[in-house]
């Protein structure tokens, strides 16, 4: 169980004076190897672009890419302490460190994961209803390529989301596959493990069409969750950590350690079982069959 490894990347990331070489070299003490970071600046604000290769014990396995979603883990001088919006990252880092630990115990996973996510203490907020959203403190199309890997051969991406009215429980709900364009049936391979973990029936997390399209096309979306299947060409699941009301992403004081938990310990076992060819995201003839019949959907991903 990752708890601990939650409050410890809680605990580290809790601080105006975070960064991601800070984040890196705790990692590192711990065991994590292969750990890029690369600064991203814009005119007013910057992130730290952070990528980990954790790898499995079989190099022909699949390689499950997990990215934490997020706008900035503080939007300070705003806002004093952590924010909600942090989840992915603190998901991520702790992720690692859980992966590092199983290895050194000699628990290996069978595949290569991959995990993304950024590291910014001081983001900025924009208006949202029916609350504030955080933004993104760099151009949103630069860090949505920098998040995906070319060897990720599906991707789960974590993301806080409780600002909306569409999920009125806490803890972690999944999304349909997307693909291509394509939003297609949730894996009921994916709802088994979710509800093994959580030991509740499978929350789902409604899709519509603005929510796969990039942000610059200035429709509506749900939030960020499905960001990287318009630049990805792999099948994307967005885990979704939810609460019974709406709560911005701005706010401090918010953040859920327990769903974050459950959230990392649902990527662990896919990554167990998706390295084992033992889950699958989409029915492959199906969506052969989709595409025959009704052609391609990828002129709603990003150019």
């Amino acid at each position: 169980m990752p708890l601990k490894q939650v409050i410890d990347s809680y605990e580290l990331l809790d601080s105006a004076h975070i960064d991601g070489e800070k984040v890196a070299r705790f990692l590192t003490s711990a065991g994590v190897e292969n750990i890029t970071v690369r600064r991203i600046k814009s005119e007013a604000h910057h992130t730290d672009f952070m990528q980990i290769v954790c790898k499995g014990g079989d190099s022909t396995a699949p390689k499950l890419g997990v990215i934490g979603k997020l706008g900035g883990i503080g939007a300070r001088p705003a806002q004093i302490g952590i924010v909600s919006d942090a989840d992915g990252a603190i998901a991520v880092v702790a992720l690692a460190l859980k992966i590092a630990a199983m290895t050194k115990a000699g628990d290996q996973l069978p595949g290569d994961v991959i995990l993304s996510t950024h590291i910014c203490p001081a983001a900025p907020t924009r208006p949202h209803h029916p609350v504030p959203f955080m933004s993104s403190p760099v151009d949103r199309d630069t860090l949505c390529k920098a998040e995906i890997h070319a060897e990720m051969n599906a991707i789960l991406s974590i993301d806080t989301s409780r600002g909306n009215r569409l999920v009125n429980a806490k803890g972690v709900a999944i999304t349909p596959t997307v693909l291509d364009g394509y939003i297609l049936p949730i894996s009921y391979d994916l709802v088994d493990i979710l509800e093994r973990v959580t030991a509740r029936r499978a929350l789902t997390f409604p899709l519509s069409m603005q929510d796969i399209t990039p942000y610059a096309n200035n429709l509506f979306h749900i939030n960020s969750i499905m960001q990287p299947a318009a630049y990805a060409s792999v099948p994307v699941v967005g885990v979704a950590i939810t609460a019974e009301t709406a709560v911005p992403g701005s706010a401090t004081g918010a953040t859920q350690l327990d769903d974050i938990e459950a959230a990392c310990r649902f990527s662990l076992e896919v990554a167990k079982a998706y390295g084992a060819k033992q889950c699958s995201f989409y029915d492959a003839n199906e969506f052969a069959k989709l595409k025959q019949l009704y052609g391609p959907m990828t002129h709603l991903k990003a150019k």
